[in-house]
């Protein structure tokens, strides 16, 4: 929305409760606020936007391994090429909104977020995005609510791996032949073998170092009480979140499961539409 001589950042939930932010004044309710709409002023200064009003709303948990980032990089960029009348194609908002997010970060962004939340459904990204037609799934995040920290998590993964490189590499390359076998099961709808394959790759990210207790409670609670086919860590660990997988009729007793382990669950549906440009109601 149009506000002249005025650059502001509004936020709902994003477990901050809401605030505002005067991106011209510097006047902002909290330092998390100025932490959380970071990846937004970003993305103003990358277009030069100025004299707009921006409103985020989102449930998903900051810091948490769900791509929360990523999504709000991707949906501002889509906004202001609506707004602004830019012309950027799909991958030209994919593109940039990755530059926008590795810039924040540091040069630590990856361009699998960005590119699931402009594109998507399934997606295998390497040096190029190649879509991927899978069926989509119904699968229960369990949330530890304590944030991480993906620098600090891709540190100690690097350091361990630079110390033994023998050891480290190989469980690497198990992790990307797991997702290899994993895109036919998912075609096939092979749910209980990918189950155990989650099961595997969770063992793997442990071995590196990326769990945490919490993240285990959650894990355990999933596979024992919940009945989950399969359960493992999500993102770049250090806390945040879990994916379980369900069997047909195990939604309730699973999500019952990991509140009962002192988690946040909600249902997800994978393979879900990517960005898109809606407008209010007048």
């Amino acid at each position: 929305m149009d506000t002249p001589g005025s650059t502001t950042i509004e936020a709902r939930d994003l477990c901050l409760h809401g605030f505002s932010l005067d991106v011209c004044s510097g006047h902002v309710s909290s330092s998390e606020a100025a932490h959380a709409t970071r990846y937004i002023r970003a993305v103003l200064q990358e277009f030069d936007a100025k004299d707009l009003s921006v409103k985020i709303q989102s449930d998903i948990p900051l810091a948490s391994g769900l791509g929360s980032s990523a999504t709000i990089v991707v949906a501002a960029t889509a906004a202001l090429n609506a707004h602004l009348g830019l012309g950027l194609s799909q991958k030209n908002i994919a593109d940039r909104a990755h530059k926008i997010e590795k810039a924040v970060q540091q040069g630590l962004g990856s361009p699998t977020d960005t590119a699931l939340a402009t594109y998507g459904g399934y997606l295998q990204v390497s040096s190029q995005v190649q879509s991927l037609e899978l069926p989509g799934m119904d699968i229960v995040v369990g949330y530890t609510n304590l944030p991480h920290d993906t620098r600090s998590e891709v540190a100690k993964v690097q350091s361990l791996k630079a110390r033994y490189p023998d050891l480290v590499e190989p469980i690497f390359q198990a992790v990307g032949a797991i997702s290899d076998r994993a895109v036919p099961l998912i075609r096939d709808q092979k749910l209980s073998e990918l189950g155990e394959l989650m099961n595997v790759n969770h063992g793997l990210l442990e071995a590196v170092g990326v769990g945490t207790r919490e993240l285990a409670e959650l894990v355990y609670a999933a596979r024992g009480a919940g009945g989950a086919l399969g359960a493992k860590l999500t993102g770049a660990g250090g806390g945040g979140c879990m994916i379980a997988l369900p069997t047909p009729h195990g939604f309730a007793a699973l999500i019952t499961a990991l509140r009962q382990a002192k988690g946040t669950a909600f249902a997800v549906k994978t393979g879900c539409e990517g960005v898109r440009v809606e407008r209010e109601q007048q």
